[in-house]
């Protein structure tokens, strides 16, 4: 298994819960199949637990998918009332992942606020998530160890600039946008853009058929239980792009334009 060598050796005696437990905000009413390809990847990236939790819909869905997601459903959509109960579990997670699939309105926006403001967590901030952090980005990530996976319209919504196909430029807004935030971005795109304000790297793994919705969700996924081990923001974004990329080229040599985001969770273990 070549994920190895981005994970940290394990002792004999280790027990359940000591490579990672992962703590997942995300799903809708409408977009249950985010937090299921958040567990899952982060799952099959080396963490030990997943925890989701999200509207009852989407929650059923992953009990549905497998038995290996834990899951505490929301009655309705993530609102501010829900914060308080959420952020008192935060002690028994390293990580949160926080976005995917969540709904795109003033109350969910709110409560996303809440939770990153509060958290003590890592944290992987990615989809709507990103957009709520565009109203006060620079309060709101302020001390935070995080990562930002926006693609491009996010990373808009997140800075208020546009980035083009050019290299130099996206390089250049994305490292200038991590160093103001304080935090790490990994664009994506074609060739995949990472930045903690001080370097740059370039990803070019990955597969022009990977356009199917839940990619983005499976990069969450890595990054989160990359993060969890306990490296820099920097690294387990490097590390969690690459794997991804491995794992949807992997997954499209055997589907082609057919492939499914579910059809790559099987190739992480194996990519690198």
């Amino acid at each position: 298994m070549r994920l190895k060598k981005f994970l940290p050796k394990r002792n004999p005696w280790s027990h359940k819960g000591q490579y990672g437990s992962v703590l997942i905000v995300a799903g809708s009413e409408k977009y249950t199949g985010s937090p299921i390809f958040n567990g899952l990847a982060a799952l099959r990236s080396g963490s030990d637990l997943a925890t989701l939790i999200g509207h009852s819909r989407a929650m059923e869905a992953a009990t549905s998918t497998s038995p290996d997601l834990i899951t505490i459903p929301l009655c309705g959509e993530l609102k501010p009332s829900d914060t308080k109960n959420i952020l008192s579990i935060q002690k028994d997670y390293d990580i949160l992942i926080i976005g995917g699939g969540l709904a795109r309105s003033k109350d969910t926006y709110e409560a996303i606020r809440k939770l990153i403001k509060g958290t003590k967590l890592p944290i992987v901030i990615d989809a709507e998530a990103i957009r709520a952090v565009g109203k006060s980005p620079i309060d709101l990530l302020k001390n935070k160890k995080a990562i930002l996976t926006p693609h491009e319209d996010e990373f808009f919504a997140l800075t208020g600039e546009r980035v083009s196909c050019h290299m130099d430029t996206r390089k250049k807004k994305v490292k200038k946008w991590a160093k103001k935030l304080g935090v790490t971005i990994l664009l994506k795109g074609h060739i995949d853009i990472i930045s903690d304000g001080i370097t740059v790297h370039e990803n070019r793994t990955g597969s022009v058929y990977m356009t199917k919705g839940g990619f983005g969700d499976i990069l969450s996924g890595i990054c989160g239980s990359f993060l969890a081990t306990g490296i820099s923001p920097y690294e387990a974004a490097k590390a969690a792009a690459y794997i991804c990329g491995k794992a949807g080229e992997e997954a499209s040599k055997r589907y082609g334009p057919g492939v499914l985001a579910s059809d790559a969770i099987t190739f992480i273990p194996i990519a690198g």
